[in-house]
């Protein structure tokens, strides 16, 4: 049955659905960046909210500033802005569809329809999942890249801008001329810090063209650090027929393991819904939660993905049946990671790695090693490069480190080790792949791609590491390596 309002009563009496009147919603967030991760994730607490009766002036807007966002916002519109949730328990699946999404603005150059939207005094809080790389942020430093070209266009035409935020400078600056007040800039992507990014991001960009916009911005806007953490695969044609499994013909449902965490900063300039009530944790104390899971969750999935691309493993669980990747996630885990990670209240750093061992051993959950090593020249340095500082300075070991690094060199170079080719899979892939050849008889070209490694490149701790372990990949294969590496005591 196609998913829609309508058809919402006569679905199987299996599936959840909502249990509110979706007409008397009206919307409060506008969320940019409709992925599967932003449905299964923040638009189900919001969802389960609605359906305990309660906050239902909180609905979502749902908007894209890509002109990509146009196929997501064609599919939702078709089925009223419903999604259906399935998640993927080894003890069975379930299905629910979500309604607090109640519409989504049109995706079109210049963001004119965005930027009134979010202009609208209803509208008190924008949200974001944009990707980690989606920041602008310069790697080497953290700081904000303003000579990015995306925002040198947008501190030109500040009125029409192609960035989600030059379009949020834009309607914060008619809601500050219009005296409407600001709205809560939340970004819900998986970045330590992911707040105070957004806001270095927004007031460094609208300093660039009104500084005292800019100004007006650091002042009364609040940018909430958060940490998010669900495991959501991308959608393909299984997904598509799980939901039809369930009786459900849904263009775009979102598949999802059991498991969800939503930790906030209870910075909310204008107000919020009542996440707490549904499962979210507000605490001033979002870092150490944050930490544990960037550095545990984030930086083993790196640990595992590059691997299991060079040896044609194709999902996270498959990895971790893998004899030899699971016992390098585990040792690097153990001694490269956790010591470098405080205890939050009710969760041990070695405990964590336990529960993430388990998530990510679900057979259920068919979590591509290709989408989780994505991006690489973003989460490298996002999530794995500030361990090896923090080892390098505190006298913890870095070897295994090295070798997930040397291990994503091998990727890159674009082979697998049956010989199967692997396709682009990093917004800089060409430059990665002319390193990652140069590499394979110069260990050192790959450490010298300065915007990723800076400082890094030149420390010998790390780099004879580094080196010894990309020449034994390539002598002596990737689980040759590993195992030698795991041996060791």
């Amino acid at each position: 049955m196609k998913l829609s309002n309508a058809t919402l009563a006569a679905l199987p009496k299996t599936v959840r659905v909502p249990r509110y009147d979706r007409a008397t919603l009206t919307p409060g967030i506008v969320h940019i960046g409709l992925g599967n991760f932003h449905r299964g994730h923040q638009a189900w607490y919001l969802h389960r909210l609605f359906d305990a009766g309660v906050n239902h002036d909180w609905a979502i807007i749902g908007a894209g500033v890509r002109a990509t966002d146009t196929a997501m916002r064609d599919k939702l519109l078709a089925q009223d802005c419903l999604t259906t949730l399935i998640e993927l328990d080894p003890s069975g699946k379930s299905a629910e569809v979500t309604g607090s999404m109640i519409g989504f603005v049109a995706v079109e150059k210049g963001n004119a329809a965005l930027i009134h939207q979010m202009a609208d005094p209803a509208i008190r809080i924008v949200a974001l999942t944009v990707t980690e790389g989606g920041y602008y942020i310069n790697p080497t430093d953290g700081s904000f890249n303003a000579a990015h070209p995306d925002i040198v266009y947008d501190a030109a035409h500040p009125d029409a801008p192609k960035t989600a935020f030059g379009a949020m400078i834009a309607a914060l600056k008619l809601r500050r001329d219009q005296g409407i007040g600001p709205f809560t800039c939340q970004s819900c992507d998986n970045l330590q810090g992911n707040g105070a990014i957004l806001r270095q991001t927004i007031v460094g960009l609208a300093r660039m063209s009104a500084p005292d916009l800019a100004d007006w911005i650091d002042t009364h806007c609040t940018f909430p650090n958060s940490m998010v953490d669900c495991i959501v695969p991308a959608t393909g044609p299984n997904e598509l027929a799980l939901a039809r499994e369930f009786g459900i013909e849904d263009a775009a449902p979102v598949t999802h393991e059991n498991f969800r965490q939503w930790v906030i900063e209870d910075a909310f300039c204008a107000g919020r819904p009542d996440w707490d009530k549904v499962g979210a944790t507000f605490t001033p104390h979002v870092h150490d939660y944050e930490t544990m899971k960037i550095r545990i969750l984030n930086a083993g999935h790196q640990v595992i993905a590059n691997a299991g691309e060079v040896l044609s493993v194709e999902t996270i669980a498959g990895c971790m049946a893998h004899p030899a990747i699971r016992a390098l996630f585990s040792k690097v885990e153990m001694t490269e990671i956790a010591p470098h990670v405080k205890p939050v209240p009710g969760m041990t750093p070695t405990a964590y790695v336990d529960l993430i061992e388990q998530r990510f051993s679900n057979p259920s959950i068919v979590d591509t090693t290709r989408r989780v090593a994505f991006d690489g020249s973003s989460r490298h340095p996002g999530f794995l490069l500030p361990l090896v500082r923090s080892g390098l300075a505190s006298g913890v070991p870095i070897e295994g480190l090295a070798l997930v690094e040397a291990i994503w060199a091998r990727m890159c170079e674009g082979t697998r080790e049956d010989g199967s080719q692997i396709t682009p899979n990093d917004p800089f892939w060409d430059a990665l792949q002319t390193a990652a050849r140069a590499a394979k008889s110069n260990p050192q070209a790959w450490l010298n791609q300065s915007h990723i490694y800076s400082d890094l490149a030149q420390n010998p701790g790390f780099s004879v590491a580094f080196t010894a372990a990309l020449t034994s990949i390539w002598a002596n294969g990737t689980v040759a390596t590993i195992d030698a590496y795991c041996a060791k005591t």
